[in-house]
């Protein structure tokens, strides 16, 4: 199964977020994102893990860059999704990113 980069924003829906996660220090995933005009709905999720980078300050200390999320939606489609914990270039950006898209 190849992978397509398509590396666009996602308008999450918020009241679908996982409150659990977000109590966590995690982003909360939400269920439901927009995308290209069409709702994508989440069924499973295959795997998560981070990105992470040095403080940009000098401290030494790690931060979560961003958050993948590797995903089925009740389409059968596969996505990796990622969550940008500080928007690209300090500006009030989408957070919420379409990475690959498997066919």
């Amino acid at each position: 199964m190849a992978k397509r980069f398509i590396d666009e924003p996602l308008v999450p829906v918020v009241s679908t977020a996982d409150t659990a996660l977000m109590a966590s220090g995690a982003p909360g995933l939400p269920r439901s994102f927009g995308w290209r005009g069409r709702s994508v709905e989440i069924a499973a999720v295959l795997r998560s893990w981070r990105e992470t980078g040095a403080c940009r300050h000098g401290s030494g200390e790690k931060y979560a860059r961003k958050h993948w999320f590797e995903i089925v939606t009740t389409d059968g489609e596969m996505m990796t999704i990622y969550f940008e914990r500080q928007p690209r270039r300090g500006r009030k950006e989408p957070r919420w990113w379409l990475f690959t898209l498997a066919e």
